[in-house]
């Protein structure tokens, strides 16, 4: 089996397969000339990155913009992503109609040996991502391997995602966690109380 189809089927793989090392010269040569480019809003079906990514709608992509392959993106119809966003894909990466990704986010699927080991010994596999249709993603938050989200939800700014989310929802915090439902109304106090319990300790 090619290390190609075993990194997007999640299996271990070498990252230094010379057709995998080729492929990621070809996105970042994209994503280079992408970047230098002046980004005009109306601008909604840029074909440089079409070359790079799937979609068959509109879309904003805000440069800079930076992946590793871009064939393991698809977009749906009118996402937009902000200024310096990062997706590391080397597991599939599907983010639906209408969703919104704040500037500075990261989607990662990659994933790293605990052993130093198997890391010695250039060993890395992926889980996918998926993010559903009116998706609201804030400002440098950041989305973990094999996370899912769900329709309509809302993701606070510089938020860690470890965990899937269902539908609409509001969540905030590192490790991420619900805030509340949507259409309940904001209840400060509570709200407060529980964001003090979504911080890590040091």
């Amino acid at each position: 089996m090619k290390e190609k189809t075993k990194m997007i089927a999640g299996e271990h793989y070498n990252p230094l397969d010379p057709q995998l090392i080729v492929l990621r010269d070809r996105a970042g040569r994209i994503c280079h000339r992408y970047n230098k480019k002046v980004f005009h809003e109306i601008n909604l079906r840029n074909r440089l990155l079409r070359k790079l990514v799937n979609t068959t709608g509109n879309f904003w992509v805000k440069p800079p913009f930076y992946c590793d392959y871009g064939f393991n993106i698809t977009l749906g119809s009118d996402v937009m992503l902000n200024y310096g966003c990062v997706l590391l894909d080397v597991c599939p990466i599907t983010i639906g109609d209408k969703t919104l990704i704040g500037p500075q986010v990261q989607l990662v699927t990659a994933c790293h040996a605990l052993e130093p080991e198997l890391r010695e010994k250039n060993v890395e596999w992926g889980k996918p991502i998926t993010i559903g249709r009116n998706v609201w993603i804030g400002a440098g938050a950041i989305l973990c391997p094999g996370v899912t989200v769900g329709d309509n939800t809302v993701i606070g700014a510089g938020s860690v995602v470890t965990r899937s989310l269902p539908e609409n929802v509001v969540a905030v915090g590192n490790p991420c966690r619900i805030l509340r439902q949507l259409g309940e109304a904001p209840n400060p106090k509570e709200d407060d109380e529980k964001r003090s319990h979504f911080i890590e300790p040091e």
